[in-house]
């Protein structure tokens, strides 16, 4: 069997960041005893998680709004928190350290600025994804000098199609904009935008997916040209993870996402090439123990 491995791999800068500034809290003798928690998973990765968790790194549960904890140090995670829970947070005396992507903090900032233009915010991408939740939050705290302008999550254009519609014979004269979550799919994207356009031609498109995230999906698509199978390696939370996954499939391709190497299903030995891609999350222990499972090569392991 022939492994391939895809051009992009490993932490993006984002993720990275994150990572670095939760151990950093640690190093200097933070803990979950002494108060030091994120809000929420820091990034979508498990095996990155319990390994912080094992240092000492607290989670505080961010789907129980009346959580109790109180600790001195909260670590925003990468994907952002919204401006209202951000003051929650300093209100109960917590230092933030904000490990917010800087390519989402960017998209935090263009739709606040939209908001306050008295745009309507389409926000592309996922309803329930902690970064789209985050923007939201943004747009709200934008459009409060304009009496709450809405946004609208679509997840597809179909979705995009109906909404602007409705928006369109609810407020024919609205103005209206597009911002999408950093880890949509270019093609994605271009779809919701086109279906938005045909009920607002002066749609205001903001090109805020990342650049990383596309340089990564484009090398999995080279990588579906050369192999007969793919495997995804990546938290299964993650969704820049699972876009891996649906381009593979999208392209023809079998394929399947694990977290770990143990995760390799035996179905994998029926092809002659494979390529191995993984989220921006994925550490590259992870990456490394897969492909040596995969060539046989366990014994390079460290």
């Amino acid at each position: 069997m022939t492994v391939i491995r895809a051009r992009v791999l490993g932490f993006c800068m984002g993720v990275r960041r994150a990572v670095d500034l939760a151990e950093g809290e640690l190093a200097a003798g933070g803990s979950a005893v002494s108060g030091v928690c994120s809000y929420g998973p820091l990034i979508h990765n498990p095996q990155v998680l319990r390994s912080l968790e094992k240092r000492g790194l607290g989670i505080i549960d961010e789907k129980d709004p009346a959580n109790p904890a109180r600790p001195s140090v909260v670590i925003v995670r990468a994907h952002g928190i919204s401006p209202a829970l951000e003051e929650n947070i300093r209100r109960r005396g917590a230092r933030i350290v904000d490990a917010t992507c800087p390519k989402v903090k960017a998209s935090q900032r263009a739709a606040l600025d939209l908001a306050k233009r008295g745009l309507t915010v389409f926000i592309a991408g996922e309803k329930t994804h902690a970064e789209v939740q985050g923007i939201a939050g943004y747009v709200e705290a934008g459009a409060a000098a304009h009496n709450g302008a809405p946004w609208i999550i679509v997840g597809n254009a179909a979705e995009a199609r109906d909404a602007a519609c409705a928006l369109g014979r609810k407020q024919p004269g609205a103005k209206a904009a597009l911002i999408a979550q950093t880890t949509l799919s270019q093609d994605e994207y271009a779809l919701i935008a086109s279906a938005i356009t045909e009920t607002f031609p002066d749609l205001e498109i903001r090109s805020t997916i990342c650049g990383a995230t596309r340089e990564r999906q484009d090398a999995l698509r080279e990588l579906c040209a050369r192999c007969d199978a793919l495997v995804i390696a990546g938290g299964k939370g993650s969704a820049n993870t699972r876009r891996l996954l649906a381009i593979a499939r999208q392209c023809g391709k079998p394929a399947w996402l694990i977290e770990t190497a143990a995760d390799l299903p035996p179905e994998l030995k029926g092809y002659q090439t494979l390529g191995l891609s993984a989220g921006a999350s994925t550490p590259d222990n992870v990456i490394e123990e897969i492909f040596a499972l995969l060539t046989g090569d366990e014994k390079s392991l460290p």
